[in-house]
C-alpha cells in the first residue's frame, strides 16, 4: 500500500483545485504548489479587481463632465468665431476645436488623478500602514501654509504625478521649498512621474528638479523608472495590469 502524501501536500493541491476552478492558475504540471505563490495571486486579482473598479469609477466621472460640458457649450455666445474665421478656421471646424479643447481638460484632469490614486493603492495594498494625501507645515515660507505629501510609506514621501508639462520658472521656487520642508520634517521626498515632457523648456525644469531632489538626498523616477519602482516597492506591476485593462476597454473602439 502506497503512504499517503503529507497533508501540505494535500492542502497545496486542493488550494491549486481550488484557483483552477476560479480560472486564477492553470495547470502546469507540477505536483506541489507554494503557498506563498497561491497567496501573492490571489492578492494581485484582488488588485487587478480594485484597478478595474477604480477606472470605472473614473470613467463615468469623466463621461458625464464632458457630457454636461458640451451641453453647457450649446448655448455659448460664439460671436469669437469670427476671429476663427479670419484665421481660416471655418465654424464647423472652430466649433469641433473648442469641443475637445474643453473635453481635452477634463481627460487629462482625470488622466492624473487617476494614476495618482492608482499608485497610491499599490502602496497601500503593500503596506496598510502608509497614508495618503499627508499635509505637513510650511517652516520656509507664508505660502502656502501647508505643503501636501500624495503618499507617506514610513519615512519616504512619496510624490506622484502622471506628468509634469509645466514650463513656469515659479513651479521651480515653490518645488524646492516644498522638498526642503519634507526633509526638514524628517521625511525622504521621493518624486514619481509616469510621463515625461516632451517640450524641451518643460525638460529644463524637470532637469533642474531633478538636481533639487538629490540635492537633499531624496529620488526621482521617470518613464520607464518610475513604473519599476512601483513594482519594486509594491510587488505590483501596475504598468502590466493598466496595459490590461486599456485593452479590455479600447480594443473593439481602436
Amino acid at each position: 500500500m502506497e503512504e499517503e502524501g503529507s497533508g501540505e501536500e494535500s492542502s497545496a493541491c486542493s488550494a491549486i483545485f481550488f484557483w483552477r476552478i476560479l480560472g486564477w492558475i492553470f495547470d502546469d504540471g507540477s505536483s506541489t504548489f507554494p503557498c506563498y505563490t497561491v497567496t501573492t495571486v490571489f492578492i494581485m486579482k484582488l488588485i487587478h479587481e480594485k484597478l478595474l473598479a477604480l477606472s470605472e469609477k473614473y470613467s463615468k466621472t469623466l463621461r458625464r463632465k464632458m457630457t454636461e460640458r458640451i451641453t453647457e457649450m450649446e448655448t455659448d455666445d460664439n460671436s469669437h468665431y469670427l476671429i476663427y474665421r479670419v484665421l481660416g478656421i471655418a465654424t464647423k471646424e472652430g466649433k469641433l476645436i473648442d469641443e475637445y479643447q474643453n473635453m481635452g481638460r477634463f481627460l487629462y484632469k482625470y488622466a492624473g488623478s487617476f494614476l495618482e490614486e492608482a499608485a497610491i493603492l499599490c502602496f497601500e495594498e503593500k503596506f496598510p500602514k502608509a497614508q495618503r494625501k499627508v499635509r505637513i507645515p510650511n517652516k520656509l515660507g507664508s505660502r502656502p501654509v501647508t505643503f501636501e505629501i500624495d503618499c507617506l510609506v514610513g519615512k519616504d514621501a512619496y510624490e506622484i504625478k502622471w506628468r509634469d508639462a509645466t514650463t513656469d520658472g515659479d513651479h521651480i521656487t515653490k518645488e524646492h521649498t516644498r522638498v526642503k520642508n519634507i526633509k526638514n520634517a524628517g521625511y525622504k521626498p521621493i518624486r514619481v512621474m509616469f510621463y515625461y515632457p516632451n517640450r524641451a523648456q518643460a525638460i529644463r525644469i524637470q532637469e533642474t528638479l531633478k538636481t533639487i531632489y538629490a540635492g537633499v538626498d531624496g529620488e526621482y523616477y521617470f518613464g520607464d523608472g518610475a513604473w519599476k519602482i512601483i513594482k519594486s516597492k509594491t510587488g505590483v506591476d501596475l504598468l502590466s495590469i493598466l496595459e490590461n485593462i486599456a485593452d479590455q476597454k479600447t480594443k473593439a473602439k481602436d
